[in-house]
């Protein structure tokens, strides 16, 4: 049986880069989080705008690696949403943190759902897919849990969206590694056969 590799589909090297530079960004705003912005409210301002920035501008490279945003109905809904929130997120700083988290708290929701169903499509051409599709699941459950204490009086802060982006963080790595892992061995495979 010949396999057809689909053309919209990206390559397994690109995905792998895609899976380690998420992994990058999101471990460096973790850092921040906790360290820095904690101590600087104007850089945990910029930084709670630009992470759901970011993350629209991962969404946007990686379709546009499979065909663009109009193939990838998922990742453009993703896109969109994640450039909402960005800009939500900028008009709502001045409201206070739980309005910010409740915002945070929303997208998590959202863009887990989004994760998830793009992991589960990925499976068949990749595999290695069971990570991103657990930290989608795992993204909705942590919106929840921002959308509760974003309804509480207990202070909030940057520190509170941070562990969100670290299990994102986390769950990029292990994607990252189990295709480039699937790689070895595919290629070990091939140079046996």
């Amino acid at each position: 049986m010949k396999t057809i590799t689909d053309a919209k589909t990206p390559d397994r090297d690109w995905l792998k880069t895609y899976y380690y530079l998420r992994f990058a960004v999101s471990a460096i705003w973790v850092a921040l989080a906790f360290t820095v912005a904690k101590a600087m409210p104007p850089l945990a301002a910029v930084m709670l705008v630009t992470y759901p920035a970011w993350d629209a501008l991962a969404n946007y490279l990686d379709a546009s690696r499979s065909g663009g945003l109009t193939r990838n109905k998922i990742q453009m809904l993703n896109f969109v949403v994640s450039v909402v929130t960005a800009v939500a997120v900028a008009a709502t700083l001045p409201h206070g943190m739980h309005a910010v988290l409740q915002i945070f708290g929303v997208w998590a929701v959202l863009s887990g759902l989004f994760q998830l169903l793009t992991g589960v499509r990925r499976w068949k051409s990749y595999g290695a897919q069971w990570a991103m599709i657990l930290s989608g699941a795992q993204s909705g459950l942590a919106g929840a849990h921002m959308l509760s204490k974003a309804a509480g009086t207990a202070p909030v802060s940057i520190a509170d969206i941070a562990p969100y982006a670290a299990f994102g963080a986390f769950y990029f790595f292990i994607s990252a590694v189990s295709l480039t892992i699937s790689g070895a061995r595919r290629r070990s495979k091939a140079v046996a056969a």
